[in-house]
């Protein structure tokens, strides 16, 4: 079987609500990394076949197929396509999957995977909220609350229902989060991130900046303890979640380029990893976020692997109870994961962020000298991608 393999990876450094990356229109941002991608390999920007695209809230300064308009706001030909795609949180992830089966399917040689998410400029649930309040309409349809009669589904209570069903403590989740920022922290002291960052201008909310470059990710508390981080309120009174040990709003994007043997050949480049597993499941979507969990075993099943096998983890901090629980369920080794701090230090770009946990697996392998890296996401309406590469 013709094989994936990723031969380039980029992604910006993230930039808080408000912060240093607002003032970015998401397809220029984007279009940063399409660049950075095609100056790390050398290649011929006309050898790009397609560019596949993960946006979640695809609305405002992202609609329109936010890939294409990446594209033109590229160094990229206009021969060159895109199209976005909407799989949640795994949007970026599920591109990297669309792209490596063109490229084993040989109807591609050379695709690009990407994410992209300004949610500064585009909150988190604007799109549907917009049509609600206007009247029309509404993604629950009849026939989904006749089968799910409870209250629209959300990943805040899917958050607090994988704690309550895992028996999590508080004190736990708190204390997880405060390790995201002590590993995202030493991971940018010691320059873990320098050859995956993109630099790119800041531009504030006012599109000011003073010409200084974005490199080092805006969310980690350098001086976070676990007594601030137990004293952020509750979600709901008596409740686990907290903003700080949940995920970060965040803006950023990300990509990685990926050809087949034949797309190697024509860039004369090495391949930093190859795609060795790619699985997506759904569950729950009432949970919601629990799916990585037997989408996990899946993989593994089908892969013919071990979680022993496995000798780095990307698990999606979209809230603390989730990697938590994977851990638990697996029985995965804790010092393998999120080496380098996960999303609720270093911030979660919904659709950007697929990519983005790829890039930094990969690189994460190549620095510690490992083989095998695995990466999974919770997503909305109870999904999960499974993605296992072997470094090369």
């Amino acid at each position: 079987m013709a094989e994936a393999y990723i031969v380039a990876t980029a992604r910006t450094a993230g930039g808080r609500k408000g912060g240093r990356l607002a003032g970015w229109h998401p397809a220029d941002l984007a279009a940063k990394v399409l660049d950075s991608l095609v100056d790390r390999t050398g290649a011929d920007p006309a050898q790009i076949e397609d560019v596949i695209m993960g946006c979640v809230m695809q609305t405002g300064e992202q609609s329109t197929n936010i890939a294409r308009n990446a594209i033109m706001a590229s160094k990229l030909p206009e021969s060159v396509p895109g199209t976005s795609i909407d799989r949640q949180c795994g949007s970026s992830q599920q591109a990297l999957h669309f792209a490596a089966q063109a490229v084993m399917s040989g109807t591609m040689d050379c695709v690009i995977a990407a994410g992209v998410e300004s949610m500064s400029r585009i909150p988190m649930a604007s799109l549907g909220k917009v049509y609600k309040e206007a009247g029309l309409g509404h993604y629950m349809s009849p026939v989904i609350r006749q089968r799910f009669p409870g209250p629209d589904f959300s990943q805040f209570m899917g958050a607090e229902m994988i704690a309550e069903k895992w028996k999590q403590t508080k004190d736990q989740l708190d204390r997880y989060s405060l390790l995201s920022h002590q590993r995202g922290k030493a991971a940018t002291l010691e320059g873990a991130f320098k050859a995956e960052i993109v630099p790119v201008q800041v531009r504030l909310p006012d599109g000011s900046g003073g010409g200084e470059m974005h490199t080092v990710d805006e969310g980690i508390r350098m001086d976070a303890t676990l007594e601030g981080i137990a004293g952020v309120k509750t979600l709901r009174e008596g409740g686990y979640i907290s903003a700080a040990n949940a995920s970060q709003i965040c803006d950023g994007a990300s990509g990685v380029m990926v050809v087949n043997e034949k797309g190697l050949k024509a860039l004369g480049v090495k391949p930093l990893a190859r795609i060795h597993h790619m699985t997506v499941r759904g569950g729950d979507p009432v949970i919601m976020l629990e799916a990585p969990l037997d989408a996990t075993t899946h993989a593994l099943k089908k892969a013919g692997m071990k979680i022993d096998d496995i000798d780095l983890y990307e698990v999606n901090e979209a809230f603390a109870p989730v990697p938590l629980a994977w851990l638990k369920h697996t029985g995965a080794d804790p010092a393998r994961l999120n080496v380098n701090g996960g999303a609720i230090a270093l911030g979660h770009p919904l659709g950007g962020s697929g990519t983005k946990l790829m890039t930094t697996l990969v690189h994460a392998l190549q620095a510690k000298g490992k083989r095998y890296g695995l990466q999974t996401m919770c997503e909305g309406g109870g999904q999960a991608n499974v993605t296992i590469i072997e470094r090369l």
